[in-house]
């Protein structure tokens, strides 16, 4: 446990005793991002519950920086631990400044007052999640994006080791998103704080997060870097998709192919065809699309939304083979489409297939 600071032992975790989700063992090191993910109502909650100490664990252990969780009080837990969850608070008669307060309060005396420090870092965690200007604002009279704003900043203010996030993008905008999760980022890189959290958003999670966790079922379905967790298949399983797919090259979800008889044949190449597949896709018309080379960003998007896609090898001129199933498909469309093709020495021949589209149509 030496090499890392956050770490669960065999943890299950449920209510009332009865068991949800068990075995959970999770190593996580200072400064590192993880991210739990999966479908509503897996569990992801329940576990940021209990190993904050909000819900009882039923089995299994839980350490900080080799401390036994359930062996700290509640004091010291509050000076190593921030915690921002979903529940909504309603505190009276407080403003946005006296919440983000809260969060000195286990550095101060049993009267809670703060120092002129304590009042200095009070300002400097509203600055740096943007949140100057809603300081004398009510709580209660605020947007939910800007309670998640101010929420952030009493927890920055704790000066915490660790920071425990439940879907903290949930009722933000994208900017606000993109605001927060590069807070958090600075938070962990630049200040070794340990960021565990939720989001819905597996996209922004691929993209922010050093370890992610997929909760499914009664166990920990997978776990690793992005990377290794991040694949179709794995997505699927975890969500049980079967209308659409995620592309984890650009972390992208597509909905589904136009199904039928292809109607049109897109020419395209270097990205220009993208605007014209989803156009097609939006449109419910079947479509072919080539010749692709397999390393060309059309590819990645044409091979889930295209009916056929005609592919050749990167770097290889077109082959005959490839060439003929265009020309297949080039007699049988009603329409073709040329969004725009650089022609090259590998591509020499697409020039050929564009002169056969206007002798044509």
């Amino acid at each position: 446990m030496s090499d890392f600071y956050f770490s669960t032992q065999q943890l299950t975790v449920g209510y009332d005793g009865v068991p949800l989700i068990h075995d959970i063992t999770i190593d996580i090191a200072r400064g590192e991002i993880v991210t739990l993910i999966g479908p509503n109502g897996s569990g992801k909650s329940t576990i940021l519950k209990s190993i904050t100490r909000q819900l009882k664990m039923i089995g299994g252990q839980v350490f900080i920086a080799s401390e036994e969780l359930r062996r700290l009080s509640y004091k010291d837990l509050s000076t190593k631990m921030a915690v921002v969850l979903t529940e909504r608070m309603k505190p009276e008669l407080m403003t946005c400044r006296d919440i983000v307060a809260t969060g000195r309060y286990p550095y101060t005396g049993r009267l809670g007052i703060l120092s002129a420090g304590d009042e200095a870092k009070v300002e400097a965690a509203m600055a740096a999640v943007h949140a100057l200007d809603l300081r004398n604002r009510d709580f209660n009279a605020i947007s939910d994006g800007q309670r998640q704003r101010v929420l952030l900043a009493r927890a920055i203010c704790q000066e915490p080791e660790i920071i425990i996030l439940d879907e903290p993008t949930s009722f933000l905008d994208i900017r606000h998103k993109l605001q927060l999760l590069s807070i958090l980022r600075g938070m962990a890189k630049q200040k070794g704080i340990t960021v565990i959290m939720s989001l819905h958003e597996i996209d922004l999670a691929q993209k922010i997060s050093d370890k992610i966790i997929c909760v499914k079922g009664d166990h920990i379905a997978r776990a690793g870097e992005p990377e290794a967790v991040f694949d179709e298949d794995a997505i699927r399983d975890l969500y049980e998709i079967d209308q659409g797919t995620f592309d984890p090259v650009f972390g992208s979800i597509e909905l589904p192919r136009p199904v039928g008889e292809p109607q049109v044949l897109v020419l395209s190449a270097c990205g220009t065809g993208i605007p014209v597949f989803r156009k097609l896709q939006k449109q419910g018309v079947p479509f072919v699309a080539g010749i692709l080379y397999t390393n060309d960003i059309d590819y990645r998007l044409a091979r889930v939304l295209a009916m056929e896609v005609i592919e050749e090898k990167p770097f290889m001129p077109i082959s005959d083979a490839a060439f003929d199933r265009a020309l297949y498909w080039l007699d049988r469309c009603p329409r073709v489409i040329n969004a725009g093709v650089e022609i090259g020495k590998g591509n020499a021949r697409m020039a050929e297939l564009i002169e056969k589209a206007r002798e044509k149509f």
